[in-house]
């Protein structure tokens, strides 16, 4: 079931209503059978999937708990092989064949292995990311073990963020589904308006500027230089808000029902450094990695030349993390890359804008910096929306040329983009340095705030791309 749907519009009203309705220590139950069906809206028979893993986590966090030494080892090691064996049946299995396949055919021999048709069940790395999280932290002994099975599976399946994050902590989540949330007027219309901006970044920005960056992708040879250039840019704004929308969604619906989840972006548009970027940007996942994955590598405690194989391994992780293919390791590496060559470089880079005099000019170097940032991130971003890696090379070698229009697609679409663009980072600007001043979205005059809104949603009913299709983040 898609946010962006009248199907969801329908599903959220009535589970919301009969929530406040039902007892709190009924609900519980609602909110399970709720996030089953919207689950099961997608494939149905991928909720046995998601039933065989919560299983398996409920009662290998009950044995980590009750065991000691090695065999709380082996009931944690039996919990992540669950979870990671199901990720790489549904989401590497072909890949790691093909590969094979390749190496074999190397050698003139021919893979007998053969190739599965399934379909990637929808955010298979999300919930299995927070599955994972929980049999940690209670092996860690940071959390006891969940009793109450239905409240643990709910954990799992919480509809508004199962399919695309924010991965949540148990520690933050848990709890939340025993406290009584009574019916708040302020808070219901917060977390509504916390919708409408998510909804607005999706369907006016987003799958607006999706159109232009398809038809780029979709026949890439009949392109241009220029064209390439812009659907870079385009691509950049278009994932920002497609997934910060859906984040946004997410934790709105949550809000109203009286549920707190993570902050899953802080604008990374005005990061002023790759690593700076990545702090911002998806933070569950990036806080996950540097938890799960970066702290027991060590981290940056070794040798300087550890902290940076490190840096690279998660990267290269979190590339491989998005997608089975090739384009995305790639990516993971380049962004990897940006950081250890920021770190060697600090102090040369530092020397120069002192030499030259950026450091006198506060704003001046503050806007090189995002703007250097943007054109990095959005370069490592060719490899992540081209099909293969054949195809971002040629985007590449395209874009080089410098050759062409940016109007092959016509100048209405082209208006739209910068229009709905300019929308975006005037609010995103506001929010971002001058969060104090006047505000139309948070004013104290409820008339001030209900009139932005209600002129939000009428650009979206009016501006919005209505068959822009699923979420990007939904293949992951």
């Amino acid at each position: 079931m898609l946010f962006n749907s009248f199907h969801f519009v329908f599903f959220f009203v009535i589970v919301t209503t009969v929530y406040f309705l039902l007892p709190y220590n009924k609900r519980w139950l609602l909110l399970l059978a709720s996030s089953c069906y919207f689950y099961m809206a997608f494939v149905p028979i991928y909720i046995l999937i998601l039933g065989f893993t919560i299983v398996v986590d409920y009662f290998a966090g009950i044995l980590i708990e009750k065991s000691t030494g090695k065999r709380r080892r082996l009931y944690l090691i039996i919990s992540l092989v669950a979870n990671i064996g199901i990720l790489c049946i549904f989401k590497y299995y072909n890949f790691i064949n093909t590969n094979f396949s390749f190496l074999l055919h190397g050698f003139g021999l021919s893979n007998p292995i053969p190739y599965l048709s399934i379909l990637l069940p929808i955010g298979l790395s999300f919930h299995t990311f927070q599955a994972m999280s929980y049999t940690i932290e209670v092996y860690r002994g940071k959390l006891p073990a969940e009793r109450h099975f239905g409240i643990y599976a709910l954990y799992v399946m919480f509809y508004p963020q199962l399919v695309a994050g924010p991965i949540e902590r148990p520690q933050n989540l848990l709890h939340q589904f025993r406290e009584k949330h009574s019916f708040d007027g302020d808070r219901v219309f917060e977390g509504i308006k916390i919708m409408i901006w998510g909804l607005f970044k999706k369907l006016v920005v987003a799958d607006r500027l999706g159109i232009y960056v398809d038809n780029a992708y979709s026949h890439l040879h009949q392109q241009d230089g220029m064209t390439f250039i812009m659907a870079t840019i385009f691509f950049s704004f278009q994932i920002y808000c497609d997934f910060s929308g859906y984040s946004d969604m997410a934790i709105g619906a949550a809000k109203v029902m009286g549920f707190n989840l993570m902050t899953n972006f802080k604008r990374p548009l005005f990061a002023k450094s790759t690593g700076e970027f990545w702090k911002r940007w998806h933070i569950s996942l990036s806080t996950w990695f540097k938890d799960y994955l970066y702290f027991p590598l060590g981290g940056n405690r070794g040798s300087v030349a550890r902290t940076y194989i490190n840096l690279m391994i998660v990267f290269v992780i979190s590339g491989l993390w998005h997608g089975a293919n090739w384009t995305y390791i790639i990516w993971g590496a380049i962004n990897g890359a940006y950081l250890v060559f920021a770190i060697i470089t600090k102090k040369y880079r530092e020397k120069m804008g002192a030499l030259i005099g950026l450091n006198k000019v506060p704003r001046l170097n503050l806007f090189i910096q995002i703007v250097v940032t943007f054109i990095l991130i959005s370069l490592s971003r060719v490899f992540f929306r081209a099909r293969s890696v054949e195809d971002a090379v040629t985007v590449f070698e395209k874009m080089l040329t410098f050759k062409g229009s940016i109007f092959n697609d016509g100048t209405a679409i082209i208006i739209y983009c910068f229009l709905a663009m300019f929308m975006l980072l005037i609010v995103e600007f506001k929010r971002e340095f001058y969060m104090g001043s006047f505000s139309f979205s948070h004013n104290k005059n409820f008339w001030v705030r209900t009139s932005y809104y209600s002129i939000l949603v009428l650009l979206i009913i009016l501006v919005g791309v209505f068959d822009g299709g699923q979420f990007i983040y939904f293949q992951f």
